[in-house]
């Protein structure tokens, strides 16, 4: 006879003065913690925010930029210094400081408003890459006698490309920078300043192919570096949910293994006990196994698990938890489900199993049969006590005639 599982009870929680004081303490936890709420936020708090933006990836994109920009005003600063030493023409230096500051500000302000997010690359790495060797290969005209700074600015923008840019991408930067710089050469040489030694623009040409090739070089290096270790990291995480689903799991049906299942039926249990909702746990152990594996083999034993461990899968809700229990017994758990509609699916179960046929040549085909024991969790009962209930009844379903389910309640 089918008894009175565990029902839910109502408890809605009732309001107390406590609450105001825990909703006070965790503002105030917020802002020691540095996330305060908005009333709460310092003036430079704000302003960081309106610069960078409170969104984590833009931030890291504004930041990069601004990296960039360092790079870019100090180079702006060796220009203007070479300039006040009277090496440089100060008006150009002055109209290629606007120039530079103009392309750090359009950089900002496509970031900064998301309007790169349209494009492939949101952190503009290329376009900054591009931009920052154009005006290197100006301030290597200008320099006049100091042009030899913009060797090594030219080595640190490359150096930025080795971890935002694919090699292919570097290819396409180091045959640019070549056409810039050849550019920028020839209009020193057109220019013929006072004191122009063409030996010493060869040993600048043979420097900036040196610094542009091994870049390149180091960039596929690194680039290959990465690709190794983000390989290696796909390859551990695959081992390692191997090792877990191996731990967890059968490996011949592939269901829940008895281990992983043991810690769904406590969870479940202390669920169930909170919320009063019913939990019906069913044992289910395939008709004359035994038979099977010592007449037809263990490899039609074999088959059989897996086909009936199918079988109920696709019979079952995808909220019921199905796993092997050990041989040819497995449990089911059936959560928030009422008696009536548990009976119907169990029957469903036993039907289906019933209806497969294992094919095998030159014989008939081998049929299943299941018995099913199932029996609801008590109120404040332990899981120990359900289980060896399901067990029971499972022996009376066998004792019954087998191919039937039985209720122990």
């Amino acid at each position: 006879m089918k008894g009175r599982c565990l029902h839910e009870a109502d408890s809605p929680a009732a309001w107390h003065p406590g609450q105001a004081q825990d909703q006070h303490h965790g503002e105030d936890c917020a802002l020691a913690s540095g996330h305060a709420s908005p009333r709460h936020r310092s003036f430079r708090q704000r302003l960081h925010d309106w610069v960078l933006t409170d969104d984590r990836r833009q931030r890291q994109r504004l930041t990069m930029a601004g990296l960039a920009a360092l790079l870019m005003l100090c180079c702006m600063l060796s220009m203007h210094i070479v300039a006040a030493v009277g090496l440089a023409d100060a008006r150009l230096v002055n109209a290629w400081t606007v120039m530079c500051v103009a392309g750090l500000l359009i950089v900002y302000a496509l970031i900064r408003s998301g309007y790169s997010l349209r494009f492939p690359d949101p952190s503009l790495t290329h376009a900054q890459i591009l931009y920052a060797i154009a005006c290197n290969a100006v301030a290597y005209v200008i320099a006049g006698p100091a042009r030899g700074i913009a060797l090594p600015i030219l080595a640190v923008v490359m150096m930025f490309g080795m971890f935002g840019l694919t090699p292919r991408q570097m290819i396409g930067v180091m045959v640019y920078a070549l056409v810039m710089f050849g550019i920028a050469g020839a209009v020193v040489e057109w220019r013929s300043e006072p004191g122009h030694s063409q030996a010493l623009s060869l040993a600048y040409a043979v420097m900036i192919v040196v610094v542009l090739l091994s870049s390149t070089f180091l960039t596929r290096r690194v680039q290959a570096t990465r690709e190794h270790l983000r390989r290696q990291r796909y390859e551990l995480a695959q081992a390692v949910e191997q090792v877990r689903k191996l731990a967890t799991h059968d490996e011949l049906t592939g269901l829940p293994n008895r281990r992983y299942m043991l810690e769904v039926l406590r969870l479940e249990v202390l669920r169930a006990q909170r919320s009063g909702q019913p939990l019906l746990v069913a044992q289910l152990d395939i008709d004359h196994f035994k038979t099977v594996n010592d007449t037809h083999g263990h490899a039609m034993g074999d088959r059989a698990l897996q086909v009936f461990a199918r079988t109920v899968r696709a019979s079952v809700r995808a909220s019921d938890v199905l796993a092997r229990w050990g041989g040819e017994e497995f449990i089911l758990l059936l959560c928030n489900t009422p008696l009536a509609p548990a009976d119907d699916l169990l029957e469903r179960v036993r039907h289906a199993v019933a209806a497969q046929r294992l094919e095998r040549p030159g014989s008939p085909p081998l049929q299943m049969t299941v018995s099913i024991g199932v029996t609801c969790l008590r109120p404040g009962e332990a899981l120990e006590e359900a289980l060896e209930r399901a067990d029971r009844a499972l022996y009376s379903a066998k004792a019954a005639g087998r191919n039937r389910v039985a209720w122990m309640t």
